[in-house]
């Protein structure tokens, strides 16, 4: 196993349990204990985990994975939202995309659409997420504006007051909303105030908004309020989201897609 495959690994292991020690972990990735105690202090050096003795816990209490870490989590579940989201999107359509691996999945799912394929433009999308406007700009059918901002390392998300000026004077067809929670009582949410004060300012601009969001987000709370579940037209989720979670959403007005 690579280093950077067993760092995902512990770093997911660590998110899902909160805390590990070092013969723990060294058993479920099948290495040496030495292995683990140099990941650990490596990992330690780069605030992404907390060092204790014998082990390692979450870095604070809204502890997030950056990006790239988070890719293979849920991945053939958001693959398959991804593509139900990207067929809501209509050919000439403004769309707005917050960043997160949801979304990302989205854009790649809207570039090989074949109804897509030409266009003056085909798509006008708009971003704050420098990975998702890298990964569409090769497609010359497709208008890319991206917001200011200063770029946030976890999520490659553009955040901050100098995004105000782009979003300030559009208006969009649909936003796709990532979020880390959804819940009908306390809306949707993000880690991040700064980031979710910019996925906030896209639904405002948008004629409708669509949650991408697989069924761990759901019922969840986190730390920086998005928008009320009120503002959401429609949540794409996976066929683990429960019967009775589902029904909620839809008794509040949210139209429910299933995958």
């Amino acid at each position: 196993m690579s280093r950077d495959a067993r760092w995902k690994a512990l770093l997911e292991l660590l998110v899902e349990r909160g805390r590990l020690d070092v013969e723990e972990a060294a058993a479920e990735l099948g290495v040496s204990a030495a292995t683990i105690r140099r990941d650990f202090d490596q990992l330690a050096e780069q605030q992404m985990l907390v060092r204790t003795r014998g082990g390692a816990v979450v870095h604070g209490v809204s502890y997030e994975l950056p990006l790239r870490y988070k890719t293979a989590r849920h991945a053939s579940e958001k693959q398959r939202i991804a593509k139900a989201v990207a067929d809501l999107i209509a050919p000439g359509e403004a769309v707005g995309l917050t960043g997160g691996t949801t979304t990302t999945e989205v854009a790649r799912a809207l570039a090989v659409r074949g109804d897509l394929a030409t266009g003056s433009p085909a798509l006008t999308v708009v971003t704050n997420a420098l990975n998702i406007a890298n990964e569409l700009a090769v497609r010359p059918q497709f208008k890319i504006v991206v917001t200011g901002g200063v770029a946030r390392p976890q999520s490659y998300e553009l955040i901050g007051p100098l995004a105000d000026g782009v979003l300030g004077r559009i208006t969009l067809d649909v936003a796709v909303l990532g979020v880390v929670a959804l819940d009908v009582t306390h809306g949707a949410a993000a880690h991040d105030e700064a980031e979710a004060a910019i996925n906030r300012l896209l639904c405002e601009r948008a004629e409708r908004v669509v949650v991408a969001a697989d069924s761990s987000k759901l019922g969840q709370r986190a730390f920086a309020w998005i928008c009320g579940v009120e503002s959401v037209d429609t949540l794409v989720t996976d066929s683990a989201a429960g019967a009775d979670v589902m029904r909620r959403f839809e008794e509040a007005g949210v139209r429910v897609v299933v995958v």
